[in-house]
């Protein structure tokens, strides 16, 4: 969702080239006014390939790959790619460096006993970072996550991806087995109450090969990613101030993503998405999930929920998840939590989490 996903403390990161945020109006600023930008509204249809691209009218979005991975051997690792945008300005887009853009690339390599992870910034309208809708290709710097060269009218449907940093890199291919996914009403997903939302799908049907590079070390390793796509201008209240979000694969097939927005004054907000094998999306009420900690890790002096309990009443879903590496901690300017996991119960599978606002 994650960002879900930190996606917004550009606002902060890189003050002298957008608007100062008010971190008192929700997390990382996300629920100060958006005056001048674009609205998500109900009923509009997600279009592709056009909704692959970038949407310079809203204020924040962002292209976010994970993937759960094993080697030979059966050792678990996990990757992250993550593009953010940010306007510090509504408007038409402008030119070059007038541009009023600001772009954050995340990656990150996971595994049993390290976590790797690094952080790059561009300005828009130069050319160092940017997205096109067809063929598919998102960038920072070096790092590219694009439709293959070989497959120029596949969309989402064969992909490449590749990042590093001063410890790692990878260079992967992923193929989709499955649909597109629209969250909530037909991609409008609400994050509120009182209506905010963010336009908002997913691709949960990655199959993934390549290779991981590990201080120096090479790792062939396959397995399951989850592309999530989100946009939006003011999708928090002033009183949401982080989010926990999981997605989840089953063994069956099945897929789940759900999230939970912690709120300072209410009971917060919460809301999944249960993706049968067949990619048939059933919206969760709020009250068919409960995700509920049970127990606390300490990680760089905040405290953190570990293992978690998670239910959906409406598929009988009853389990508790296991952190790969509970020192999955991204340092990076507005730091928090993102790792694979594990889980067992009713269910048996693996995923991803996201915890901010701790």
């Amino acid at each position: 969702m994650s960002v879900r996903h930190i996606l917004f403390i550009l606002v902060a990161v890189l003050a002298p080239l957008i608007r100062t945020a008010s971190f008192a109006d929700g997390f990382a600023g996300l629920g100060d006014e958006a005056k001048g930008f674009a609205v998500v509204t109900a009923g509009t249809p997600i279009i592709f390939p056009r909704d692959f691209g970038a949407h310079p009218g809203f204020r924040t979005e962002w292209w976010y790959l994970t993937a759960n991975l094993e080697d030979s051997s059966g050792a678990s690792y996990g990757i992250q790619w993550t593009l953010f945008r940010q306007a510090s300005a509504p408007g038409k887009e402008r030119k070059g460096w007038a541009n009023q853009n600001v772009w954050m690339g995340h990656a990150a390599v996971t595994s049993g006993t390290e976590h790797l992870f690094a952080e790059t910034f561009a300005r828009g309208g130069v050319g160092q970072a940017g997205v096109t809708a067809e063929p598919f290709a998102a960038w920072i710097d070096d790092w590219r996550f694009a439709t293959r060269d070989d497959a120029p009218g596949a969309g989402l449907a064969r992909m490449t991806v590749s990042a590093n940093g001063a410890d790692f890199r990878y260079t992967l291919d992923l193929a989709a087995e499955g649909s597109i996914v629209l969250h909530g009403k037909d991609g409008f997903s609400l994050k509120s109450d009182d209506g905010r939302a963010s336009y908002y799908f997913s691709q949960p049907f990655f199959k993934v090969d390549g290779v991981l590079v590990i201080r120096g070390r090479e790792v062939k390793v396959s397995g399951l990613g989850w592309m999530d796509r989100e946009w939006s201008s003011q999708p928090l209240t002033a009183t949401e101030k982080g989010w926990d979000w999981f997605s989840l694969h089953f063994s069956n097939g099945e897929k789940l993503m759900v999230f939970r927005l912690r709120d300072e004054t209410t009971r917060g907000f919460s809301a999944g998405t249960w993706i049968g094998a067949d990619g048939t999306p059933q919206a969760l009420d709020r009250d068919d999930s409960v995700l509920k900690p049970l127990s606390e890790m300490t990680l760089a002096g905040r405290i953190l929920p570990g293992r978690w309990r998670l239910q959906v009443r409406s598929h009988g879903l009853d389990i508790e998840t296991t952190m790969v590496n509970p020192d999955s901690w991204m340092a990076t300017r507005f730091s928090y939590w993102e790792g694979p996991i594990g889980f067992r119960g009713t269910h048996q599978g693996k995923g991803y989490l996201e915890m901010t606002g701790y």
